[in-house]
Parts: structure tokens; C-alpha cells; sequence
């Protein structure tokens, strides 16, 4: 496909390690999880081994998502139950009553009623201790004072020995690795909770879906330096693997990408204990913003997440970022999809702010066979500005060496309009991923 006549590599090495690579899948229909509908779910997909953590911030902040290698960008607009990427800025939040409740319950049950009682007796707290503990939820120490490192252990005169709580709990940071009590774990929650076959997983599967994310970095858990990537936060119980929270940590924020618990404990609501201490993480880690994943206004179960406050969802149009909450909130009462700067573009010239700002495909053309630049699919580049970002000149991974695109037979007679044209199909994706992680990846075609 490329022609040879390079002596010299494209770029140096140390520029490729800090590449992300990406492989075009392309636009797709699909069944929706949540109100299963048949072709309900429309989105732009690609998949990749190799994602830097600060190109998946950039993403994200595009309304991207991951589930393993596989990276998707939904078309709010043409989808039954749009995805909006909301975030939390974690130092401006204020957990409700429901929030401190679970924490609480969670500090009893491991301590046990006889160690408080004994504790409160041989470590008396101060007055003034007693008093701010009522008016002040401290969140930073409610989720730590609970771990077995951190638990006061004074004599008990009767005994001669320190005195233990009911339970051992302790919290660590791991890297995204697989182990046999994790996929154990993983397995069990997901036939009690969510009612799979036993028969759906493999360990192959496992590690596809939350053992293989962006890429890692520092490589030891114990480094003080800032961590980001794919990394794996454990739950134990005297000795027993009892929680996983997978995370991506980016540059600036904290993302949740799964967590399985064992079933057993389900009344202590690990959503919540999870939730929360991750958002204390992201305080101490000095990441900025906290983000849940999707949400999904038209979904009763997914509403959860609005209770995290305050909330600030992505506008798909104009990727800025508005309160969940007053006008936005409103409007996702009354229709599914809301740009509120396409309804505010809309008010100043005078035009209906519920007009679509996409016609529908015609109904003898299938949305898949058309190019993703006639589909207007929200927030996505136009033709003109990915012209303006030198496609040509993306990198190009061909049998471990990199070319230029333009390096391609024929690519100058190519059209960007042609979504099976091998320009089509990389200017589709160039649109998606945006400007930013074009000029900082390399694409994957033939390997």
C-alpha cells in the first residue's frame, strides 16, 4: 500500500513510545443494554492496546468511553438512550445524608460493637473532637479510619493484649494484573448480581475487559509519583479479596470503570463505599475531577449518579460543560437529547431549539454504508477541519515501521467522503478522536 523510499525511520523511537495507537472499527448500530432495543444504539468505534492516559483524558472530554480495548464515541443524537459523559469537581463536593449513612455502617460492621465500646473507654475523645465529628462530616478520615493501619489498638487492661477490631479491612492500589482471586470474585458477582452464565467468562475474557487499559505508569504501586493509567484499587477483609474497583487515572481526573464485589456483602452498598472513596483518592492524588462514567437521563437506575453533586455533564456539540441540574435537567424531562449551546445558538437567531440538527438518513440507505460526514453526528470534525489538521501527514504503522499517509499509492485521489476508501476511513476517525490525539497517535490498518 505505501511506497518504500524512506532510508531513514519516520520519527525517532523515543516519539513512538509516546504514541497512542488506534485502529478504525467504524460506525455501528447496535442492541441497547437499557431499553433493548434492537438497533436503538448508534456509535463510532475503535480499539486499541496502546492509549496514553493524557490522549484518553482528551477523549473522555470528547465523550469517549472504554471497555477494554475497545473505545466508542456514541451518536447521542441518533441513539434511543443517549450516553452524556458527566464529571464531578471533587473539591466542591458535599456528600448527602445516604452517602455518610453507608460509610458509617461500613466503620461499624468492621470494627464491631465490642471494640468501640472498649476503645471509646481506653481512648476517650476530647469535647471538642466529639462536637465537630456531629457538625462535620470529615470525608478523608471517614474512608481511611476505617483501615486496619490506621485503627487505634491500645491495651486492654483484662487482656494484657492491644485491642482488635471485629475485622481486619484493608485498601491497596495495584496495578490492572489478573489473579485468580480476582477473576474468582469477578465471576461470582457477575452470576448472583447480574444473573450471567457461568459459561460467558474466561480468563481471557476477564483480562480483555479490566486487565488491559491505557497505559500504565509509575510501575510500582508504592512510587510516590502521580499515578495514571489502568490500575486496580483492593478491597480486603481479613485476608479476603472482597471488592475491586477498577480505575483509569488520567492527568486531571479520576475515572470509574467497573467494580465487583462478592455478593455477600451487598447490603453494605459497595456502589456507594466505592464512590466515595474514590472521589478521596482523587482529593489526595490531586486529580481535579471524579467521573462515573455514563449518564443516562431516560434510565431510572442510572439516576444514582446526579446524587453526586454537583454534577456537570459534557455538551456533545460544544464539549463545554454544564450543571446537571435547573435548565439542562428540565429539558432531559421532556426530550432525550439537549445540547443547551445548539438551543442557545438556536434562541439568538430566532430558530426552534428542539428542531434536530441532523435529518434523518433516507430509508432505503443503511446509516453504516454512509460516511460519518453526512450523518453530522454531534461534536464530530467537520471535512474542512480535518483538512486543516494535515491528514497526510498522521503517522502510519505498517509491519512495526511508520509512514505518513500521504506515503499511501494513490492517497491524493482519495476522497474523505468515501467511507470505504482507505482516506475515508481514517478521516472518519481523525473526526472522532480530535485534533489534539491526531497530531500525538499513529493509526493501525494492516497489521
Amino acid at each position: 500500500m505505501a511506497s518504500d523510499q524512506r532510508a531513514e525511520p519516520v520519527i525517532d523511537a523515543e516519539t513512538a513510545r509516546k504514541l497512542s495507537l488506534f485502529r478504525p472499527l467504524g460506525y455501528q448500530r447496535n442492541t441497547c443494554g437499557y431499553c433493548k432495543s434492537q438497533t436503538g444504539t448508534a456509535a463510532y468505534y475503535a480499539s486499541s492496546l496502546v492509549v496514553q492516559p493524557a490522549h484518553y483524558e482528551d477523549l473522555v472530554n470528547r465523550g469517549w468511553r472504554r471497555s477494554g480495548t475497545l473505545y466508542y464515541k456514541q451518536n447521542l443524537q441518533r441513539s434511543c438512550c443517549p450516553y452524556y459523559t458527566l464529571r464531578l469537581d471533587v473539591s466542591t463536593f458535599r456528600p448527602r445524608r445516604d452517602h455518610r449513612k453507608a460509610v458509617n455502617r461500613w466503620t461499624k460492621f468492621v470494627l464491631g460493637p465490642e471494640y468501640i465500646r472498649k476503645a471509646a473507654r481506653l481512648c476517650p475523645r476530647t469535647r471538642e473532637e466529639k462536637k465537630r465529628r456531629k457538625t462535620k462530616f470529615d470525608l478523608l478520615s471517614a474512608v481511611h479510619e476505617v483501615e486496619y493501619g490506621n485503627i487505634q489498638r491500645p491495651v486492654d487492661p483484662k487482656t494484657k493484649r492491644p485491642l482488635e477490631p471485629a475485622h481486619r479491612f484493608e485498601v491497596n492500589i495495584e496495578g490492572d494484573s489478573i489473579s485468580q482471586a480476582k477473576f474468582d470474585l469477578f465471576v461470582k458477582y457477575q452470576t448472583k448480581v447480574h444473573k450471567e452464565d457461568v459459561s460467558k467468562w474466561k480468563t481471557k475474557d476477564f483480562e480483555r475487559f479490566l486487565c488491559t487499559g491505557i497505559k500504565r505508569s509509575p510501575a510500582s504501586a508504592d512510587s510516590t509519583e502521580k499515578k495514571l493509567g489502568s490500575w486496580h484499587q483492593c478491597y480486603r477483609l481479613d485476608g479476603k479479596l472482597i471488592a475491586v474497583a477498577v480505575l483509569d487515572l488520567m492527568p486531571n481526573g479520576v475515572s470509574s470503570v467497573y467494580i465487583f464485589y462478592d455478593p455477600d456483602y451487598e447490603q453494605w452498598e459497595f456502589g456507594k463505599l466505592s464512590a466515595m472513596r474514590e472521589i478521596a483518592f482523587a482529593i489526595e492524588g490531586s486529580y481535579q475531577y471524579y467521573y462515573m462514567g455514563f449518564y443516562i437521563h431516560s434510565c431510572q437506575k442510572m439516576r444514582y449518579k446526579a446524587d453526586y453533586r454537583p454534577q456537570y455533564i459534557l455538551d456533545p456539540e460544544s464539549y463545554t460543560w454544564d450543571p446537571l441540574d435547573g435548565e439542562l435537567r428540565e429539558k432531559l424531562d421532556r426530550r432525550p437529547y439537549v445540547s443547551l449551546s445548539h438551543d442557545r445558538q438556536q434562541a439568538s437567531e430566532g430558530g426552534d431549539s428542539t428542531a434536530p440538527t441532523t435529518e434523518a438518513a433516507p430509508a432505503d440507505q443503511d446509516e453504516e454504508d454512509m460516511s460519518l460526514f453526512d450523518l453530522h453526528m454531534p461534536g464530530v470534525m467537520t471535512v474542512e477541519q480535518v483538512k486543516a489538521v494535515d491528514l497526510g501527514h498522521w503517522l502510519l504503522l505498517i509491519h512495526g515501521s511508520f509512514v505518513h499517509m500521504n506515503d499511501l499509492v494513490r492517497w491524493e485521489e482519495m476522497s474523505m467522503r468515501s467511507p470505504q476508501s482507505v482516506k475515508g476511513i481514517v478521516a472518519e476517525l481523525a473526526a472522532t478522536l480530535g485534533p489534539v490525539v491526531v497530531k500525538e497517535s499513529a493509526v493501525v490498518l494492516f497489521d
